[in-house]
């Protein structure tokens, strides 16, 4: 948060007026500001935030989360007599649901809250989100101006901190941190807790993330594990959950791209499955543009892996589903590398998406499956 930032802009009381502004995925400053308070209607608020107009709140800040959840509402509304764009295929529906993200995204972000240099929030009725903030963005520095729906993302965030995720494969709880992915998918944990182990010395975790691999490892008897990532975040994240857990002899975690130095019986890796382009941090866990980790996963393990160990890769087939990877890719992939599938676990799975009727993706869902794919030197 120290960082130099850009600064946002605009006029009050005939009064030019600046303040530092913050968007977590490096959105630009809003050109266009208006003040707003309680007595702007949903229907204005909406038609302004559509323009590219950013509604500054100075009412009572409850008011400003109905309004945004006015806004939600209004947006997800289908227009009557409007013909909707329909899909051709799996991959144009995935195309036209992204588009539609981005773009409720961004008119929801056009609600902006004003903070004090110590996080405090300087309106009425307004939460003490202090600890919340200082979790997400660190210690306090200047005063500044972000979206009240990247705040509420900072709330959520802070409650899943402070309350964990249950993870039964580890009968323990896993605490994310903001902006690292929660392990919610439990159904690739369920396969690495029954593969078996090639070797129970030394094993490489590659993009840890939350840390919940690695603690799965080590609960069912590896001695080292080595953990890496490029995100201090997410390093950070495993560092608490690692603690917690009282591993801190077994795991040790470097940031690293992708491998550490040397080479391990079992190396683990459960890349990012979507070969598209995220649109904030937190997606990079989810979202892979041409499948950059996959391939540099793939294309980097022979030299890492010991003789007769084992790489174990997770993925789900989601994108073979939606037309974004062929399978033939995959295992094109895998023997350039000069690997062999030693053997393959499948499993369906089980999070609340997967048997959504409605969701426009939904006919790909429900031909997903996870797998762990034993990957071998050839």
């Amino acid at each position: 948060m120290n960082s130099p930032s850009p600064q946002l802009q605009w006029t009050e009381n005939d009064e030019v007026r600046s303040c530092r502004w913050h968007a977590e995925n490096g959105a630009p400053p809003p050109k266009r500001v208006q003040i707003a308070d309680d007595r702007m209607s949903t229907e204005v608020a909406y038609k302004l935030a559509c323009e590219g107009t950013a509604l500054l709140w100075r009412g009572d800040f409850q008011n400003a989360k109905q309004l945004l959840q006015a806004l939600a509402r209004r947006i997800d509304k289908k227009p009557a007599g409007k013909k909707k764009n329909v899909a051709t295929t799996a991959a144009e529906a995935f195309h036209l649901h992204r588009q539609t993200q981005s773009q409720r995204a961004r008119v929801l972000a056009m609600v902006l809250i004003p903070f004090e240099a110590n996080y405090r929030i300087p309106l009425r009725r307004a939460p003490d989100v202090v600890t919340a903030c200082t979790e997400a963005y660190g210690a306090p520095g200047t005063a500044f101006i972000t979206s009240l729906r990247e705040l509420l993302g900072i709330i959520g965030a802070h409650e899943w901190r402070k309350n964990g995720v249950e993870i039964a494969a580890l009968g323990a709880k896993i605490h994310p941190h903001y902006g690292v992915f929660s392990p919610v998918r439990g159904e690739y944990l369920d396969l690495l807790a029954k593969a078996p182990l090639p070797s129970k010395e030394l094993a490489f975790d590659i993009g840890t993330g939350t840390g919940v691999v690695s603690a799965l490892l080590a609960k069912r008897g590896v001695r080292k594990i080595i953990a890496t990532d490029l995100d201090p975040r997410a390093l950070r994240c495993a560092s608490d959950n690692v603690e917690r857990l009282g591993l801190t002899t077994q795991v040790e975690l470097q940031q690293t791209d992708l491998f550490p130095d040397g080479k391990a019986p079992l190396i683990v890796c459960n890349p990012p499955w979507l070969p598209a382009r995220p649109n904030s941090a937190i997606e990079h866990a989810i979202y892979d543009p041409e499948s950059r980790m996959l391939r540099g996963f793939l294309a980097g393990v022979a030299d890492h892996l010991e003789t007769n160990g084992e790489a174990w890769l997770i993925m789900s087939d989601f994108a073979e589903h939606l037309g974004l990877r062929t399978q033939t890719e995959l295992w094109d992939w895998i023997n350039a590398a000069g690997l062999v599938v030693a053997g393959k676990m499948d499993i369906k799975p089980r999070h609340p998406k997967s048997t959504d009727s409605t969701d426009p993706l939904h006919a790909a869902r429900v031909k997903e499956v996870t797998s762990l794919w034993r990957l071998k030197l050839k």
